[in-house]
């Protein structure tokens, strides 16, 4: 019978024949084969009698081969594991030149196993990478599956820029040489192949709030696009987001929800992916050491996701927030690179952490910011001067949440929009919502790398998704 690794690591089936295909990891000695088939972290000892084996078929396993084995699964007569496989056949599937065969055996930099994309699961960190970001995706359709929302695909060409930032890929069949031009010199559009200026879209959210205004609780998990020149371990061109959305629901209700689905996705890879984790967490440590005491993490990586899973969160108000990092001691002795004066400041990720890690201890959700530095939909507050918006902070990373109460009054909308220079045209629908059966409702974003990079510990956001889309790169 045919078994995974897992399964053969996990189960009662000693002494029993088996059969198994992996690709060879190392072969030492002419005898023990360490093999994997993506299924753990762990490898599987194949001992080879290499007396009675034929000695051209020996020389082809090498590291990066692929291979059938059949034996018996016995107790391990060495250290390190509980079972092998004494192997009575071998079979070369695919082979594998060692001296061209980028993965070899050793440490290799991230930037070369970027480099390397297309086999760089092949090492035990990008396997356990890339088995969390998996087992996340799942609990993220797993909670919202059982807690009664629908799930719905928002369109990736839109018309509309939903976070009026502008950074938007464009996207045309027209002849970028020749393009046809109206009487204003301008590229006409109209002749384009959706008969107007379209990009790949930023958020799903708007299209979501329709649904949402009917179906009562929705929720979107798709490819995002921000044409952004940054190169900064925090930004990628391409990304995924998490983007729920909630008719009846108001600001409480959305910092409730938001709290209990990052307990509920993190509390899942804790009780499912725990060899990964405590790999990367080793992995940290390691890493950790070669840093200077003062830039050292506090807490281990599981340490971190127990931290969100076990403490409520604490809801502080943007204004509280503000007085609190005034008055610190880091901001008082300048030591933040972004010192706060005044209240209407945008926290930077130094301020954030400092609330979560030194003066709260706990994830913290900030509310009730500044109109100016949110988008035009987030609900104005009475004051006039401050919207229903969240963001929930977390140790090590800061931002991992952006939320808000939506703005359901058509006359208000209208005059945040125009306050802005959006076009009531461009959004006639939006504001439809507004006029037909209005009523509160809110929603937050998450982006799912961000989540996907405090899940494992990794510290550059293109060593979560599988092939990175960035400025000058769209390898693979």
């Amino acid at each position: 019978m045919s078994y995974t690794v897992s399964q053969l690591l996990t189960q009662d089936i000693t002494f029993q024949p088996i059969e198994i295909k992996g690709w060879v990891r190392t072969f030492r000695a002419n005898r023990f084969i360490a093999l994997n088939d993506g299924s753990t972290i762990n490898n599987i000892q194949c001992v080879v009698d290499f007396e009675n084996t034929d000695e051209a078929l020996l020389k082809r396993i090498t590291t990066g081969a692929a291979v059938h084995i059949k034996g018996d699964l016995v107790e391990s007569q060495g250290k390190g594991q509980k079972v092998e496989i004494q192997v009575s056949s071998i079979v070369i599937l695919g082979d594998s030149d060692p001296d061209e065969y980028p993965i070899q055996p050793k440490k290799h930099t991230f930037e070369f196993l970027r480099e390397n994309a297309h086999l760089r699961t092949r090492t035990n960190t990008f396997s356990a990478v890339m088995r969390l970001r998996s087992s996340l995706s799942f609990a993220v359709h797993k909670y919202f599956n059982e807690n009664g929302f629908y799930y719905m695909h928002t369109p990736i060409i839109t018309g509309s820029d939903a976070e009026g930032a502008g950074e938007m890929f464009s996207v045309s069949s027209l002849d970028a040489k020749n393009p046809p031009l109206d009487d204003e010199g301008h590229v006409d559009y109209k002749q384009d192949f959706f008969g107007k200026e379209t990009n790949l879209t930023v958020s799903g959210q708007l299209e979501a709030e329709t649904y949402a205004m009917s179906l009562g609780k929705v929720y979107t998990f798709g490819p995002t696009f921000r044409a952004e020149n940054s190169n900064t371990t925090r930004h990628l061109a391409e990304f995924w987001m998490i983007e729920p959305e909630v008719a009846f629901m108001d600001l409480a209700g959305n910092m409730d929800l938001a709290e209990d689905f990052m307990k509920s996705v993190l509390s899942y890879v804790l009780e499912h992916n725990r060899e990964d984790l405590e790999f990367l967490e080793t992995r940290l440590l390691n890493e950790e050491k070669t840093k200077p005491q003062a830039e050292r993490s506090e807490m281990s990586l599981i340490e971190k996701i127990k931290f969100v899973v076990d403490n409520n969160f604490k809801r502080v108000s943007y204004t509280e927030a503000i007085d609190i990092l005034r008055n610190c001691k880091p901001n008082k002795k300048k030591k933040f690179k972004y010192i706060i004066e005044e209240w209407g400041a945008d926290l930077q990720s130094e301020h954030e952490r400092f609330l979560v890690e030194k003066h709260f201890k706990c994830p913290v959700i900030l509310f009730d910011y500044p109109a100016n530095i949110k988008a035009f939909y987030m609900r104005l507050n009475e004051d006039g001067k401050t919207v229903r918006a969240m963001d929930i902070l977390f140790p090590g990373i800061g931002e991992m949440v952006g939320g808000s109460q939506r703005e359901e009054r058509l006359e208000v909308l209208k005059e945040k929009m125009k306050a802005l220079d959006i076009p009531e045209e461009e959004l006639w629908w939006y504001l439809d919502l507004r006029k037909y059966g209005t009523a509160v409702h809110s929603g937050f974003g998450l982006g799912f790398e961000r989540l996907v990079m405090f899940t494992t510990g990794m510290g550059n956001i293109r060593d979560v998704i599988p092939y990175p889309r960035t400025p000058q790169n769209a390898e693979f």
